[in-house]
């Protein structure tokens, strides 16, 4: 390790928070370059298998099977061999990063029979909301193809509202077993930092997170009456009664500032820009486009490397800023609204050492990759004297 780097490695060691544990933030450092690496390397071989689709012609051929028959059937049998290419060429790599390298890391409790159990469930959730999805998007294309990236854009927010409605009650369960929380105190406390924002919940469920993995997770999820409050039993074990509630506390946060629905309109505004911009240069490369269906299917590979590329690249930091702004929000919320500070601070200590979350990454790994404040920032503001964002 050169001069530099050990220098910024023992500052990092000598501002670490007494509720965090050296020797796991050590391994967290390490757990998360891994995986920073690993997601590049998926990146890229993402990027080369939508190249290889589109340049080598497959795409095309695909797009015009069945000529002269209705196009459903070429649009069924696209889809669905896209899906299969991108998945079963990208096994391997997603077998090393979700399988080997979590039993290694000694989080994941999985066989192999059933990680490819979760493979072929995620495989056959994604068929069908791929079929949806694109068919509405060809639907638009059709109907609107000077203006089909605007009425797309809008109608991408539906989808998104739709998607936060059905979750838990339609997709979830499919990879999860929910069972009420039957403990009175915990959901009594539950229920009461509920109240403070007249939220009702659907029900107070614990997740079956240990039959996959040793780390820990809570949320709130759903609109309207499909809320709920889901627990894992991973955490339940290891926390107790007030750090749970300053966990869900945190999500209470998140409803208080309406983030769900800032969310959706940001993604909205997000998703408007890329469409305009793929608009813009598929015209340039292919005028006339968007054209018929079939066209649309072959040059999908395509759209998809420019789309992403403008999403990740160019909007992903800006994206990634206002979830950061976010959850400082609903932390703050959370500080200010339970009994216990203390205890959302070593909930979150708690969260980090035993998920492995580095607490103080390097900056550009903030900036390019966190959706969160890094624990050692959300442990230094929460205890701060008398803030709020009120």
């Amino acid at each position: 390790m050169s001069k530099p780097n050990r220098d910024r490695q023992a500052h990092r060691e000598s501002r670490i928070h007494p509720l965090l544990d050296r020797g796991r933030q050590a391994m967290a450092r390490r757990y998360e370059r891994e995986k920073r690496l690993l997601g590049l390397a998926g990146s890229a071989l993402s990027l080369a298998l939508l190249v290889v689709l589109y340049f080598s012609g497959l795409s095309r051929r695909l797009a015009g099977l069945w000529p002269g028959g209705p196009v459903i059937w070429p649009f069924l049998t696209y889809t669905a061999a896209f899906l299969a290419w991108m998945t079963v060429l990208g096994l391997p790599l997603g077998f090393y990063d979700g399988y080997v390298r979590e039993h290694r890391w000694n989080f994941s409790t999985q066989k192999i029979a059933g990680w490819l159990s979760d493979q072929a469930k995620s495989f056959a959730v994604g068929l069908v909301l791929g079929w949806l999805v694109l068919a509405l998007l060809l639907w638009i294309m059709a109907r609107f193809p000077i203006t089909w990236w605007l009425v797309a854009g809008l109608a991408m927010a539906l989808v998104s509202v739709v998607m936060a409605t059905l979750f838990p009650v339609v997709i979830a369960p499919i990879f999860h077993r929910y069972t009420p929380i039957e403990d009175p105190e915990l959901t009594g406390a539950l229920r009461e930092i509920l109240a403070q924002e007249g939220l009702k919940s659907g029900g107070f469920f614990q997740e079956d997170m240990s039959r996959r993995t040793r780390k820990e997770n809570a949320f709130l999820v759903g609109l309207g009456r499909t809320r709920r409050v889901v627990v894992g039993d991973n955490l339940i074990k290891h926390m107790t009664v007030p750090e749970i509630v300053s966990v869900i506390g945190h999500e209470v946060g998140h409803y208080r500032y309406k983030h769900i629905w800032k969310s959706i309109a940001a993604g909205t505004v997000d998703e408007l820009a890329v469409f305009c911009l793929l608009s813009v240069v598929m015209r340039v490369l292919f005028p006339g486009f968007p054209g018929s269906t079939r066209q649309v299917l072959a040059v999908l590979p395509l759209m998809l490397i420019i789309g992403g590329a403008a999403s990740g690249l160019v909007f992903g930091p800006l994206t990634n800023a206002l979830s950061r702004h976010f959850e400082k929000q609903a932390d703050l919320y959370a500080a200010g609204h339970i009994k216990d500070k203390h205890a959302f601070a070593t909930a979150l200590a708690g969260l980090a050492d035993r998920n492995l979350g580095n607490a103080y990454p390097a900056w550009w790994v903030k900036v390019l990759f966190s959706t969160h404040p890094p624990i050692g920032e959300r442990l230094s503001y929460i205890e701060g004297p008398g803030e709020s964002t009120d």
